[in-house]
């Protein structure tokens, strides 16, 4: 007998449906909004101009552009200010071409253990020595090279600059600036200033521009955090413009903007040779950092964001979520910290300040010091003068 589909059967729902359902579920309002408030509360009247979901389409095509100024400021701007600074390459002994060793590490591990390494021996012809020493050199001519992290180093300064100083000017002249229960006073009926627009689609534009750039560019130890805290980033700003938290996210995005562009400047001091001026550029970097991200963020910013939205209506979804975000951010800035703090106590005891985050450049120190102490110091296997003097600031 054939199975005849009775009334109680579940229906089948098509794509559409379903995809109406899952929009109508995601877009509820008690997700978002406070209790008693629906969409209708924000929607434009009497010259009054509310965030909208749909704003932030334009964030995308921003960031391709982004992508494009980028390429540009490098080239034009970058490169050349790298000439200026006398920014100069490592010279790197290269790898011998060599077809086995190239296709283990092309396709097994940069890294090989021991038993590899006597394996690939046997394999190549090559004395155990020779394998090691190969290896090394190959990772060295994969890394990235000191002009490219120099031109990133640029870029992302005069961002953050740029960030900052506009970040200032729209939020300095606002009460909340100076009195954070001022963030929620009116909430959520808060309209939107045009500053306050521009300022959220350039902040996050960028984000999506650094995620999209991020597989292309330096490679560092926290390369998995810097996903982390740009998917974060890019989560948080969005959800602070849907459910009209734009207060609150001025006030985060200039706060992170403030000891940014001092990383970044410090680096490309560092880069340039100019070690004095990165390791002083550093010191102020670093205190702004802990002040900013470990003091003001968690005890001003998001006392704010937790305890004084609660005086004025019940905590619903939002309300955690976006506290949920923001004390991911705090747990990456703890993070960082950490790596500051080892940077500063390097310092301290006089050795080179560099970033914790980068790998270090290997040597072939058995070979190398051989030659040198024959015939000093070396460029891919000649000898060289030693002109290694210190650029004085």
């Amino acid at each position: 007998m054939g199975m005849v589909p009775s009334s109680s059967s579940p229906l089948i729902l098509s794509p559409h449906s379903m995809f109406q359902t899952l929009y109508s579920y995601f877009w509820w309002e008690r997700l978002w909004l406070p209790a008693n408030l629906t969409w209708a509360d924000l929607e434009d009247r009497d010259g009054r101009v509310y965030a909208k979901a749909s704003d932030l389409y334009i964030t995308i095509p921003l960031a391709f552009l982004f992508l494009i100024v980028r390429h540009l400021f490098e080239t034009y701007v970058a490169t050349p200010l790298a000439g200026l600074l006398n920014v100069k390459e490592k010279i790197r002994l290269k790898a011998t071409p060599n077809a086995v060793l190239e296709k283990f590490y092309a396709a097994t591990t940069k890294h090989p253990k021991q038993a590899d390494v006597e394996m690939l021996s046997k394999k190549s012809g090559c004395t155990v020595r020779q394998v090691e020493r190969w290896f090394r050199r190959r990772r060295n001519q994969d890394r990235p090279s000191l002009l490219k992290k120099f031109r990133e180093a640029s870029w992302r300064f005069t961002f953050y600059l740029i960030a900052f100083i506009a970040g200032m000017a729209v939020i300095v002249d606002k009460p909340w600036f100076y009195d954070l229960r001022e963030v929620w006073k009116g909430y959520p009926i808060q309209s939107m200033l045009p500053s306050q627009y521009w300022y959220y689609m350039i902040e996050l534009s960028f984000y999506w521009s650094l995620l999209f750039s991020i597989a292309s560019d330096v490679k560092r130890k926290d390369f998995k955090e810097q996903i982390i805290h740009h998917v974060a980033t890019i989560i948080l700003i969005s959800f602070s413009w849907f459910a009209n938290y734009i207060r609150a996210g001025t006030l985060i995005m200039a706060l992170h903007d403030s000891s940014d562009y001092l990383l970044e400047s410090a680096k490309m001091f560092n880069y340039a040779g100019w070690r004095n001026t990165c390791n002083n550029i550093f010191i102020v970097f670093a205190a702004v950092f802990i002040v900013t991200r470990l003091v003001i963020l968690p005890f001003w910013i998001m006392h704010c964001t937790v305890v004084y939205p609660l005086d004025l209506y019940p905590a619903f979804f939002g309300y955690y979520f976006f506290n949920f975000m923001m004390a991911v951010l705090q747990s990456l800035h703890i993070f960082w910290a950490y790596l500051i703090i080892r940077m500063a106590q390097k310092f301290i005891t006089g050795k080179v300040v560099e970033d914790e985050r980068s790998d270090r450049e290997e040597t072939d120190n058995s070979e190398e010091e051989e030659e040198m102490a024959k015939n000093g110091p070396l460029s891919n296997g000649h000898p060289v003068l030693n002109n290694n003097h210190r650029k004085n600031d």
